[in-house]
């Protein structure tokens, strides 16, 4: 690491700081606070996911260190400054470097295999087609329970590396856990492909609980590891996407975040199959929980009845494929309406009038219901590389904010 690279990442570490402590990052976190608290405020809007290479405009993205470690977090303060700059959107922006504590995995004995077709080479959007890995009880036996160890070690020479780094510029911390993000289908999938799991839904469904089990004790294995040896911290203010910040948490253990899952492969298959394959464990990691987060892309309005099931629901997806009406009247002012609005707005380019025809209906709908909601554009494979694009995605929507719920 040079001496410019230490000086590069300080100045941007300095303008940050300043945003990050700042009146308007203070009332967008605690926009964020109340939304998680169920109160009927102005609505958080988040922008995620971006093609990040896509964006740059007169080079306010281009990184100049040389140091790899320094790099990235030259990276990732270039692109916060950028999104206080260019979104009319909220950002979570903490007064500090987090580190996190470090442990680490046995591993589970198998690893995907898979062949990708590309459209742009320089995109991480990719399509797979996973290879059938786990076709019998046999094969599933390649699938261990890790055992996982902690890395004090790790953790100090983190702690020294960035301190270095950073200078007085920017706090460093170490940080505990801040969420548990579990995607089981999403993961499986990874060792089998979608279409022989449809097909053992009818074929052999006692193997794909076998299978669906086994992904549960792995995840078990590792929460019982960090309840016990590591630290859970209740300051996280992302939870994959979306804004965490809650009132009620704990000082530590499970109970002091939250867990967040969904079944996106299953956006067909019928609720009772859905609670059968998937909701029923998850129910049994929820309660271990502060709060629930359940859904990401896949359509949730038919299947209301078994997810809130789930123990310490509090936040549930709303995809730009669910019937929009049906996920307000049932959410009502008793769960987070986590609306993920449509990024084929801001694929190719923009077209204000769909961006605000798209918000306006989410929030009509939300306040005839009495919905807590949140908008988080996400899912952003491309934009074209059109900067504009997002630019404008976020001003359309701010301005409809505006309108119902009073200027920012």
């Amino acid at each position: 690491m040079t001496q410019q690279d230490k000086q590069t990442v300080r100045e941007l570490a300095k303008r940050y700081m300043e945003l990050a402590t700042d009146e308007k990052q203070r009332k967008m976190d605690q926009r964020m606070l109340d939304t998680n608290d169920l109160k009927l405020t102005r609505p958080p809007v988040l922008i995620d996911e971006i093609p990040w290479y896509q964006m740059d405009i007169d080079g306010e993205l281009t990184c100049t260190c040389e140091e790899r470690g320094a790099r990235a977090v030259e990276a990732s303060l270039r692109q916060a400054l950028y999104r206080r700059k260019h979104f009319k959107a909220d950002t979570m922006l903490e007064p500090f470097f987090r580190i996190n504590m470090s442990y680490d995995s046995s591993g589970i004995g198998l690893m995907p295999q898979d062949d990708i077709r590309r459209t742009d080479d320089t995109n991480n959007i990719v399509s797979h087609n996973y290879h059938d890995l786990l076709e019998n009880e046999e094969a599933l036996e390649q699938i261990k329970i890790p055992t996982f160890t902690a890395r004090p070690d790790k953790d100090a020479r983190n702690l020294e590396y960035y301190t270095d780094l950073l200078g007085d510029a920017m706090p460093v911390k170490l940080c505990g856990r801040g969420i548990f993000y579990d995607a089981p289908w999403d993961k499986i999938v990874r060792y089998r492909g979608m279409e022989p799991i449809i097909y053992d839904l009818y074929d052999r469904p006692e193997y794909l609980h076998a299978i669906r089990r086994r992904f549960l004790d792995i995840l078990l294995a590792e929460m019982d590891f960090v309840e016990q040896y590591s630290h859970v911290d209740p300051t996280h203010p992302n939870l994959h996407c979306t804004p965490a910040r809650v009132s009620g948490l704990a000082a530590d253990g499970l109970k002091a975040t939250w867990y967040r899952t969904m079944a996106q492969g299953f956006s067909d298959i019928s609720p009772e199959m859905h609670f059968e394959f998937d909701i029923q464990y998850s129910m049994e990691v929820a309660s271990r929980f502060a709060y629930t987060y359940y859904g990401c892309c896949e359509p949730l309005d038919k299947k209301l009845d078994v997810i809130m099931k789930i123990p310490n629901l509090r936040k549930i997806g709303v995809s730009p494929w669910a019937n929009e009406e049906v996920m307000a009247e049932r959410l009502g002012g008793k769960y987070v309406y986590a609306r993920k609005p449509n990024p084929a707005h801001v694929a190719i380019q923009t077209d204000p009038d769909a961006i605000r025809r798209e918000t306006e209906k989410t929030v009509r709908l939300c306040q005839k219901y009495g919905c807590p909601v949140e908008f988080v554009l996400k899912d952003i494979s491309t934009v074209s590389h059109r900067p504009e694009n997002l630019i404008v995605w976020s001003q359309v929507v701010s301005e409809v904010l505006d309108k119902y719920y009073g200027a920012d």
